[in-house]
């Protein structure tokens, strides 16, 4: 198990070869960051609109901020999966085929991030907050019991193919994507909340994982920093998972929505 300490240590290494000057204090802070996002994204879900500005701000460059992200959210996917084990909250029967799905569609966006210039990634991540606003107003009271008429075999197929379609996005850049699978679950599958976003957080395992795979093929991921970062999102992640267990349908839906305004208003009002 590495220390704290050398984790920090390997993570200023690594910025310096980068000619990224950041003190420890600054790693220590935000670490602290990715840790209460971590938490409290177990419900909202769109972690990484706010860890990947963040990134940007002490000065990573974009496509490394997003690579060396994903890396993070590999561990944190499994630190928010592991209170859910033996709960009877993961939809064990669509896993597969949900993990198969997501696995393809996940390589295929990560091998984009490649070939989108540095100067789309802003407006994309901008454009990524407003879809996410707009899919999760639209679920209204969905999700707060389980369904109680049986969904038509369409929504399954529907959902099947919004997962695939989405993966090749969270592969990409994930901003947003377990929001969005979060929102498909409960809309095409009939999910309640809680077993929407224990099922998302399972399936986002793969696809974090799959994309940091290629990521570190291209040579874009920053290793220091992402085990830094992943721990402490790990870590959040597992303290959040176990609090949305006690919490009752009704009110994860009542977080979510305020998050997801809360997301708009800031775009909205940013300069």
């Amino acid at each position: 198990m590495f220390s704290a300490g050398f984790q920090v240590a390997l993570a200023l290494d690594n910025l310096s070869a980068l000619g990224l000057e950041v003190s420890p204090w600054a790693l220590v802070a935000l670490a602290g960051v990715f840790f209460l996002t971590s938490a409290i994204s177990m419900v909202t879900g769109s972690t990484s609109l706010i860890t990947v500005p963040v990134l940007l701000q002490v000065g990573v460059e974009p496509q490394v901020a997003i690579a060396t992200n994903m890396a993070a959210l590999t561990l944190m996917s499994i630190g928010a999966t592991l209170p859910f084990v033996g709960q009877s909250k993961l939809d064990l029967r669509r896993a597969p085929w949900l993990i198969a799905l997501t696995l393809v569609g996940s390589a295929l966006g990560a091998m984009l991030l490649r070939w989108l210039p540095d100067s789309a990634l802003s407006p994309f991540i901008a454009a990524s907050m407003l879809v996410v606003v707009g899919v999760s107003l639209l679920l209204g009271d969905k999700g707060i019991r389980p369904s109680i008429q049986a969904l038509s075999p369409v929504w399954s197929v529907v959902g099947y193919l919004c997962t695939f379609f989405l993966a090749i996005y969270g592969g990409l850049f994930s901003g947003g994507y377990v929001t969005l699978l979060t929102a498909t679950f409960v809309g095409c599958f009939g999910h309640t909340f809680v077993a929407a976003i224990a099922t998302s957080k399972l399936v986002n395992i793969f696809s974090s994982l799959v994309a940091t795979v290629i990521f570190i093929t291209l040579g874009l991921v920053n290793f220091g920093l992402g085990l830094l970062l992943g721990v402490a999102m790990f870590l959040g992640a597992f303290l959040g998972g176990r609090v949305v267990l006690r919490l009752p349908n009704r009110w994860l839906r009542r977080i979510y929505m305020i998050t997801i305004v809360a997301l708009a208003l800031n775009l909205l009002l940013r300069p």
